[in-house]
Order: structure tokens, then sequence, then C-alpha cells
């Protein structure tokens, strides 16, 4: 099986979920179009695709690294705890958070993702209904 083949359908995949995804779910959604393919092949694939920029990769604190398209702007993430839930954060949302830690610091930060982790408004309000305090 050709490998360009298998770069265009994770480069596909990852267009149409609009979501992180793992190499095990990548591989899954990529089998469904080739069904002969094998793991390895997709994992470095994904490892192709991130060396040359196409498709980026981060580890969302779970220890399992998850990928997106590499498209647009770098953005960083906001990742919730409990459930998993990822959301994006756009520059607007942290550059004045940068920028205060440059000035504090002296640091000049050339960090390309930042994730912060927290707990999402849904496991919030399960966490009130069940009677739980808030997470330390």
């Amino acid at each position: 099986m050709r490998s360009s083949s298998v770069d265009f359908y994770i480069l596909e995949t990852l267009r149409e979920e609009h979501s992180h995804l793992s190499s095990h779910e990548v591989f899954e959604q990529i089998q469904k179009q080739l069904p002969a393919v094998n793991p390895s092949t997709v994992y470095r694939a994904l490892d192709r695709l991130v060396k040359c920029g196409k498709v980026s990769v981060s580890d969302m604190g779970t220890g399992a690294e998850v990928y997106e398209l590499a498209e647009g702007e770098i953005h960083h993430h906001i990742v919730c705890q409990g459930c998993g839930k990822i959301i994006t954060l756009c520059h607007e949302d942290v550059d004045p958070f940068f920028a205060t830690l440059e000035r504090k610091t002296g640091f000049h930060i050339v960090t390309n993702h930042l994730v912060l982790f927290g707990e999402c408004t849904d496991c919030q309000k399960k966490r009130v209904e069940a009677g739980h305090s808030a997470k330390e």
C-alpha cells in the first residue's frame, strides 16, 4: 500500500472529524476505508505528517497523544479533568496572559502550545448535584 494513500486518508479523517483523535482512533477510521491497512503503517504515516507540519500532536494530560490538522493559527487547549472534553483557546484568550508573564519574568515566551486543565460546566454541575466540593 502506498504511503501517500494512507497520508491522504489520515488528512481526510482529521479534516472530517474536527476533533482530537488518538492514533488508534485514526487507525480505526482509516481501516473503514482501507481494510487491509496495518496499524504500524498508519502510525508511521502520522509521525511523517507531524514531522512535515501537516498534523500536530499534543499530550492532553492523559499520557496519550492526540492528533489534529495543523491548519490555521497555532492554538491552545483547555481540558476537563473529569470527562476529557477539549476546548480550543484562541490567541485573544491567552495573549494577555503571555504578555503578563513576559513582563513579570523577563522571559520571551516562545511556546507553540499551551494546555490548561480544569473542570467543565457539565462536570461541575454533576459534582454539585452529587454533593461534592470543588477539586483542588
